[in-house]
């Protein structure tokens, strides 16, 4: 078993609700969930990184160590992006409170990676991470969510409330369950 899979198996075990794998995300999965994301794209938001497979992905995609913020609450996984990815910024807090977080200073987001167990959370938390992260997002930015479910892992009502729709961009089977990817953008007009 690699460092990875035995540190996500740990968190799995003392909080399977909050990790909600057993295994760290394929590469196939973050090829996918990264596959719009460009070094054009800018700053990008991170929640939920876990051991950085994501975050790796989006640094071979051309996105600039720096231009990364990284919201995980998971205190060994915070130690471990900041020695992965020392010009990012990892901040230590749960990403349904990224509302009233000062994330960025000047340029907004021009995306936001979901690495979040969203099936899992009650709909106020789920409501609360998407209008948290759409607050610090450029209008034309997306939001992008990974799920093991056969739907978008938000709910309708949620997409409705906050003026979201949600398209699924695609599925792998190479992942451990097999994964689909939603891109979720605010509705025009």
């Amino acid at each position: 078993m690699s460092a990875d899979a035995l540190a996500f198996f740990l968190a799995w075990i003392s909080a399977p609700l909050r990790v909600a794998s057993v295994t760290p995300s394929s590469q196939a999965l973050a090829d996918l969930i990264t596959s719009e994301i460009s070094g054009a794209t800018g700053p990008v938001l991170e929640l939920g990184p876990g051991t950085g497979v994501f975050t790796r992905a989006l640094i071979r995609r051309q996105v600039v160590e720096s231009d990364l913020t990284l919201v995980e609450l998971g205190g060994d996984f915070a130690r471990l992006l900041r020695l992965r990815f020392p010009d990012a910024r990892v901040l230590e807090i749960d990403a349904a409170a990224i509302g009233q977080s000062p994330l960025f200073d000047a340029a907004m987001a021009g995306a936001a990676i979901s690495g979040l167990p969203l099936l899992s959370m009650p709909p106020p938390k789920v409501t609360a991470i998407l209008a948290g992260s759409f607050r610090w997002l450029r209008p034309e930015a997306a939001f992008y969510q990974f799920t093991y479910g056969p739907r978008c892992p938000v709910a309708p009502s949620v997409l409705e409330q906050l003026n979201l729709k949600a398209e699924r961009v695609g599925r792998t089977l190479r992942n451990v369950p097999p994964a689909a990817v939603y891109r979720i953008t605010r509705q025009a007009g």
